[in-house]
Formats: C-alpha cells, structure tokens, sequence
C-alpha cells in the first residue's frame, strides 16, 4: 500500500459526495472555495455567492496543521476581512516546526458556531481497521490521548451489522447520529481505499447538523484504477501535493513529470548530491529494502537516492530515468577518491521484461561512458524475471565495450548480496 496525502478540500469533497450513499440523512453544506496566488476574486464570488452572505472561515491546505498556534486560522469574518487576511499571508514564507515553506494555499469555507468538538480517525493494520473517537477533539487531542476510545473492526466485517453503539461510550441524544455518521465515513474509508483519515475536530450544530471542521486523509494511491469514476478520474484526478516546504530538484521534477506520462511508476529522491553510493531498484518494496540494507550497513550518510521503477516501463522511460540518476551521480568525483558505487537490484520479477527495460539502462550507460569512467563508477546487478539471462548478458557486455566495471549477478544470489559485495572493501 502506497499511502499518500490529499488536500483537505479534495478529501472532504470526496468524503461528502459518497457519505450519503451510506447515511442517506447526512446533509452537508458542501460549500468549499480555494484561494490561490492566482485566484480572480471577482470570478470567486461568481462561482461561490455565499462568500458573499455567510460568516467564513479560512486555513492553509498544505498538508500541515497546528495552523491555529501558528495564527494561520481566519474565523467569523466577511469577504473583505478574508480577502485582507489571504492576501496578508499569500507567497510568505513561514515556519511550521522545524519547517520552512511559502504559502500558496487556502481553504475557505462558512464558519460553524459550535460549542463541543469531537474527534474520530480511522487507521488500519494488518488485521483489523481501528475506530478511534473521542468527546474530547480540537487541538487538545493530543494531550486527551488517554480519553479516546479505540474500536477494533476486524478487516472485512460488515459494519451496517456491527454493533458499533455498545462500543462507543454514553451519547445520549445524539447516538443515532453519531453512530450513522460514525459507520457511514467507514463503509467510505473502505470502498474508496482511504489509507488514513482524520476528522479533528468535528461539529454538532444546534439542528443537529454534523460538521466536519478540519480533515486529513491519505489514499492509497495504487488502487487508482478502481476509482475512475470517483477520485482518479483522468480529467479530474485527486492531487497527491509534496509535504509542506519541499522542493523539487530539476532532476526529481523530471522524472516526477515522466511519471505522470506512464503506467508504470518511476519515482526519483535526491537525498545527498555528493554521496557515493546510489541505487536504481525495481520495485517500492525492492527499493525499501536496498534502503535498509544500505544504512544497516553504515553507509546511511553516503546514500544519494530513494527511488524505484517498477510496473514493467517501456525502454524509453527506462532509459530517460538511468540517465537522470547517471547524470547526477557522476557531476563530481568522490572528494576521497573512491569508486563511487551503482547498485542496479531488485526482486525475481513476474511480469516484467528483464531484457527490454535493460536495454533501456544499456543505452544511458552507453551515453555516459566517459563520464562513468571520470569518476570510477562501479557497477552492481542484481535481477531476475522473464528473460534475465539475456537482459544480464546486455549488462555483461556493455561493462566490457564502455570500460566500466559492472559485475552481474542472478535469481540464485540472495537479491540483497551486491550491497555488502560493493561496500565491503571500505567496511
């Protein structure tokens, strides 16, 4: 599972469209606005007119939060009082944490008088999906901790006949609510491959109205194609933003780029520019492990990427992606001068063509010879799937025709052993 976050306004988007499918009574007043850099105030209020009649309350939706103490948080104010506030703070660089990152996001939506505040996630491991609710929501949460109430729902359960009300404590008046509010976010939580959510807090209204108030999601972003009609619909797809202040690179924005262009998945991190040991895995699970490995080892800080290919990607993608992680790694020497190491590794593959998408890193590495060779680059391969022998005879042979070391290794040898056969020399 590949659990990815989401902004707030698409999560409760997503969240209040297929709720009523599962609580027929729930009525939302779905009236959510985005205010960005860009945004034309007058074509705001045209396709928003309650911005112009409703008490409004505005944050910053980019995936942080404690937006409150960090005097981020608009409440009861007008439509000249939000425009002064976003504009006050738009294209500003703030501090979140230890965290620094420009503004460029708001969420504007009516403000809700409430006086109680709740709180409700659900969470999942291997065997079970866990409800966790408490009276006690808001930005206390935290220190309430011991007050919130953790409900097992074994995985697969049919939560329409789970006694859900036994489990949670005394709700007086409201129990039928919360408890159809409760099961309906769930049967969404599931049926639309949530990974995470968060409703902290959440309000009741006097006429009983229950309010999301500020949310956090995460989807799992490799179930996409079983949701086209829904949040990964190709000409509306839900955003997976990078964390609050990171940057890309040229490099990492291209293969970024290159992987919204494919099927398959080609993910690219720079964590040390000047590091000496780089991978190009296949596989998320293989690329974790390499990780690992590496830093098991002792060489965490000489680590220069996180990444992975996988999803059976066509020769040309291959290639442009082992160009770009060539091409970062050989910008300079080892200030040492030691070989810098590439561990090309990964798993026996089922379905991918081991021979087509080396072909691929064949033709980068054929590119890049001298510079390969400039700063004593050597070579570690590790693979197996559907034509591996003739894939690591490509390997073999253009080591050989470029002059770059490249030692070559099958399904037979454990799928982690080139880490410690490269770096044992300097262990």
């Amino acid at each position: 599972m590949a659990q990815k976050s989401i902004y707030e306004y698409a999560a409760k988007k997503l969240l209040m469209s297929e709720l009523p499918k599962y609580f027929p009574d729930y009525n939302y007043h779905g009236k959510l606005a985005v205010v960005t850099p860009d945004t034309d105030w007058n074509k705001l209020v045209t396709d928003h007119p309650w911005l112009n009649t409703d008490k409004l309350a505005a944050k910053p939706d980019q995936l942080f939060g404690k937006r409150g103490k960090a005097n981020l948080l608009l409440l009861d104010a007008d439509f000249d009082g939000l425009k002064t506030f976003c504009s006050d703070r738009l294209n500003k660089e703030v501090e979140i944490g230890s965290i620094k990152g420009t503004l460029n996001r708001f969420l504007v939506e009516p403000f809700i008088p409430h006086e109680k505040e709740f709180y409700v996630s659900i969470t999942s491991d291997m065997e079970n999906d866990i409800i966790h609710f408490s009276f006690e929501g808001g930005i206390f949460v935290e220190e309430n901790w011991d007050k919130v109430i953790h409900i097992p729902i074994p995985l697969g359960t049919d939560i329409s006949t789970f006694d859900l009300a036994s489990k949670l404590p005394d709700l007086g008046e409201l129990r039928n609510e919360l408890v159809q509010f409760i099961k309906g976010i769930y049967q969404v939580y599931v049926n639309k491959d949530f990974a995470f959510l968060e409703i902290n807090p959440f309000a009741i209204t006097n006429d009983k109205k229950i309010v999301p108030l500020d949310l956090k999601a995460k989807l799992d972003d490799t179930a996409s194609f079983q949701h086209i009609d829904t949040w990964a619909n190709p000409e509306n797809p839900i955003e997976f933003p990078r964390g609050f202040g990171q940057v890309l690179s040229k490099e990492e924005q291209f293969i970024a780029d290159l992987d919204e262009k494919t099927g398959a998945s080609l993910k690219f991190t720079i964590l040390n520019r000047d590091a000496r040991v780089w991978t190009m895995v296949a596989g998320g699970g293989g690329s974790v492990v390499y990780t690992d490995t590496i830093a098991d080892m002792g060489f965490a800080q000489e680590l220069g990427n996180y990444g992975e290919y996988s999803g059976n990607p066509n020769r040309e993608h291959t290639e442009l992606y082992a160009q770009t992680i060539i091409d970062v790694l050989t910008e300079k020497p080892d200030p040492q001068g030691r070989p810098k190491i590439l561990l090309i590794g990964g798993g026996i593959a089922n379905f991918t063509d081991v021979k087509a998408t080396f072909m691929g890193i064949v033709a980068a590495l054929r590119k890049s010879a001298e510079k390969l060779r400039n700063v004593n680059v050597k070579i570690y391969v590790r693979r197996g799937g559907p034509n591996e022998k003739e894939g690591l005879k490509l390997m073999e042979d253009v080591g050989k025709e470029i002059g770059v070391p490249i030692e070559v290794f099958d399904r037979y040898t454990h799928m982690t052993k080139i880490v410690p056969l490269s770096l044992k020399g300097d262990s």
